[in-house]
């Protein structure tokens, strides 16, 4: 039994390394002129032995595999990938890494997301909660604090019908599955808020919403200076209520697989904090 447990946490780090090298030369690829050629952000500090490009693509790698858990990772890493990683770096280290990379991260996805369907003209949008804490903790909760533009909230989730405390997650989607964009907001910021900066990146599109998106005059204020058609569904209480097509829904199912797939695979709805 233990032979067994030891063959498949090998077999678990031999795979891990593999797609780790497969994302870099992803990341190289999409990186282009923004980094130096050792794959590095231009900077005036000392270049590091472990480029920027790696620290982007271990952190893409750890999510990929579920390594919820920096710890252990690290732990992992350093005792059975010494071979593999001899630059690799801290804890720590790697942790203040990840922010400095973040916009050019940022930059690389969006470049993947356009290639692989980036002529896509039907999109879909949705929101889903974002807990930073559990309820009975939020009164001593104190993430950004100095920041009252960013300190979280309460907020309610009508699809799962909880209230909760943190923010709300914007993002919009592709029917082949992909996400083109996102935007974090405070849990009590409402659906139709994030429809202004979308108007201008996604114009001459059809976008499927839920019953958050309803509103005449938003659909039509997007129509006329965006050309941008805002499907969402009817309430039953309305006079020009009809059930949804087959279209709405099939293309519905996308976005939601999607919200699942960050709960599940990349297990977002998970929180450690204490």
């Amino acid at each position: 039994m233990v032979t067994k447990l030891l063959s498949a946490i090998i077999l678990l780090m031999r795979n891990f390394i593999a797609n780790f090298a497969r994302i870099l030369g992803i990341c190289k690829d999409f990186a282009g002129n923004r980094v130096s050629e050792l794959g590095n952000v231009p900077r005036c500090d000392v270049v590091p032995e472990f480029s920027d490009l790696e620290v982007i693509a271990l952190g893409i790698t750890a999510e990929a595999f579920g390594f919820d858990s920096e710890n252990l990772l690290f732990y992992r890493l350093h005792n059975e990938c010494k071979e593999d990683f001899p630059n690799l770096i801290s804890h720590r280290p790697f942790n203040a890494r990840r922010k400095l990379t973040a916009p050019l991260a940022e930059e690389i996805r969006k470049d993947v997301a356009v290639a692989i369907d980036g002529s896509e003209d039907v999109l879909c949008i949705d929101s889903k909660p974002v807990k930073v804490c559990q309820n009975a903790r939020a009164n001593r909760c104190a993430m950004e604090r100095d920041n009252i533009e960013a300190t979280p909230d309460w907020g309610y989730c009508a699809s799962q019908g909880i209230h909760y405390y943190g923010y709300k997650l914007h993002a919009v989607g592709g029917i082949r599955g992909v996400i083109h964009s996102y935007d974090r907001t405070l849990a009590s910021v409402h659906d139709l808020r994030s429809l202004d900066d979308v108007r201008w990146e996604y114009h001459d599109s059809t976008m499927h919403g839920d019953k958050g998106y309803l509103s005449a005059e938003i659909q039509k204020n997007l129509f006329e200076t965006a050309n941008i058609t805002l499907e969402v569904p009817y309430r039953l209480n309305q006079r020009n209520w009809r059930p949804p097509t087959w279209a709405y829904k099939r293309f519905r199912k996308r976005i939601e697989t999607i919200f699942s797939q960050l709960n599940d695979n990349l297990m977002m709805r998970r929180n450690y904090a204490k």
